[in-house]
């Protein structure tokens, strides 16, 4: 059936993507620092970002430093005309930065 054909192309694709995925996670360099909370807005809008050394970032400041490779598992992105901050797509919802604690 054409069905499972494309069923086990799909699954195939998906187990690659996760061993590539799996591949790309690289250890924390000594340079970054990785954020641990994040505050929100009213709208619940990202504003602001806390790393494991206490820092505390404004977005502007983060998104600096994210293109700058300082900040580990955090991706920037152009979206809406603007560049927008996200944690890496590893498939760990937990990491991800709406999901982190807030301060």
């Amino acid at each position: 059936m054409k069905n499972d054909r494309f069923e086990q192309i799909y699954e195939q694709y998906r187990t690659q993507g996760q061993i590539e995925m799996a591949e790309d996670i690289q250890p924390l360099r000594s340079d970054q620092e990785e954020v641990v909370a994040v505050r929100k807005n009213e709208d619940g809008d990202l504003i602001a970002f806390k790393t494991n050394t206490g820092r505390e970032l404004d977005y502007l400041t983060a998104l600096t430093e994210a293109k700058q490779g300082k900040l580990n598992h955090v991706d920037v992105f152009h979206k809406y005309g603007r560049d927008i901050l996200r944690s890496e797509p590893d498939g760990i919802k937990e990491n991800n930065l709406d999901q982190l604690p807030t301060f």
